[in-house]
């Protein structure tokens, strides 16, 4: 009893609300070491995207969420969160505008059909893109949007227009076609063809959802990437990439947290928990997630990146990317005050972190998306490294980084504070 007093004593006088405490037990270094241990694993042999490992790893994770008894996006009925990449090997283009035939550099065309075939009467919305816009920018959104659509280029686009190819690097498989025509003049009658040899790559993110109360049409991210590098060559008898930093840290955080919130059951906003797939082959893990959010209604994403060693200003602390494009670092400090932990502007900026992590494609979209780390970016041993093992991360130390992101988050998912969204026109 006089135990139980000494530490009300603490908590009251270090300013921290007792109701905050409600289940934070529950994150412990023993769990979190149990589900670090399993991810970063011999077993998974580094949770390479596209190899049957990391199918391995979204099983456990799912495996996870179901015990933890969270709900399923969407009610889908599923953790995971199945998509296809498709490559498309172009084959031949060609176009006839008002009968008058077209060079085959003039046509540009994004789909996920081997053989397309359509004319004024196929249904398909047009768009005219101008002198003065960003054609890469709108090109982006048409892709995104879903709908069969036929965009007519400025010639004045004529030295970039080939660029629009990198946009066949990240697709994902739907029904719809985007094609864009190279001319000064949007004719009245058309035909375009084109042939690709199509190839598929299946894949999944995992998650898991906590509906809010109040706000349940409000969404709260929290994020961590699953994969690594797979098999590498042998060093003195080593050649799996276990990632046990990059970053089965950070998937382990968001099932503590999905542990954690669970528990407390108080959320206003929707909870969302993601472990996203191909982070390291090219975020189209996140990529897939974003599209199928609505951004306006995502108010905050909590992405976790190898928080398993100390940062630069030793224990208990953190950095957060994109510190200074929203006031979500604000709101997470005010919430911290009272205890021993501090986070801090991303420490590296040279090295366009926020950019280079899930976070980005919502916080393209305008999403306060940031991401928290500990990773000594400069002077980081084990990055990419076959020695990023488990024995190397500080588990008592990742535990309260988890446990920080828990209370620093209690204002948001309250509902009580909504950070300012990014600025999109500001990003590079």
């Amino acid at each position: 009893m006089i135990k139980q007093f000494a530490v009300l004593f603490l908590f009251i006088s270090a300013g921290i609300n007792i109701s905050a405490q409600k289940g934070l037990d529950i994150i412990n270094a023993k769990e979190v070491e149990r589900i670090e241990k399993t991810l970063a694993s011999d077993a998974m042999r580094g949770r390479k995207t596209f190899s049957p490992d990391i199918d391995k790893a979204a099983d456990f994770i799912a495996a996870e969420f179901k015990a933890i008894g969270l709900g399923t996006l969407s009610n889908s009925g599923s953790y995971r969160q199945e998509f296809a990449m498709v490559r498309p090997k172009f084959i031949s283009a060609s176009a006839t505008l008002d009968g008058q035939a077209i060079e085959q550099k003039s046509v540009m065309v994004i789909t996920c059909q081997p053989q397309l075939k359509i004319d004024q009467a196929s249904g398909y919305e047009t768009v005219f893109i101008k002198t003065g816009a960003n054609l890469q920018t709108e090109a982006r959104k048409l892709v995104r949007s879903n709908k069969n659509t036929i965009a007519w280029v400025e010639k004045s686009f004529a030295g970039g227009f080939g660029n629009l190819v990198r946009l066949k690097s990240s697709m994902f498989k739907t029904g719809t076609s985007v094609v864009f025509i190279l001319t000064d003049t949007a004719p009245v009658t058309y035909t375009i063809e084109a042939a690709h040899e199509i190839a598929e790559q299946k894949m999944a993110n995992v998650v898991g959802v906590i509906p809010g109360k109040s706000r349940k049409n409000e969404y709260v991210v929290f994020s961590g990437h699953y994969d690594h590098l797979g098999i590498g060559k042998p060093v003195e008898g080593d050649s799996i990439y276990n990632g046990a930093n990059d970053d089965a840290a950070g998937t382990t955080a968001v099932i503590m947290l999905a542990k954690y919130f669970k528990e407390r059951g108080d959320n206003e906003r929707t909870l969302v928990f993601a472990a996203f797939t191909a982070e390291e082959a090219g975020g189209f893990g996140s990529q897939y997630f974003s599209r199928q959010m609505d951004a306006d209604k995502v108010m905050a994403m909590f992405n976790i990146e190898m928080i398993g060693t100390e940062s630069k200003w030793g224990k208990n602390s953190a950095y957060i990317t994109g510190y200074e494009k929203t006031n979500m670092g604000a709101i997470l400090s005010k919430d911290l005050q009272g205890t021993a932990f501090t986070f801090y502007p991303d420490p590296y900026p040279t090295q366009q972190l926020f950019y280079r992590s899930d976070n980005a494609t919502l916080a393209r979209l305008g999403v306060p998306a940031h991401t928290i780390s500990t990773s000594k970016m400069d002077v980081e041993p084990h990055y990419h490294k076959l020695s990023d093992q488990v024995e190397t991360l500080d588990m008592e130390n990742m535990t309260e980084v988890i446990k920080a992101i828990a209370l620093s988050s209690r204002s948001i998912i309250g509902g009580n504070e909504t950070p300012s969204r990014v600025k999109v026109e500001e990003l590079r």
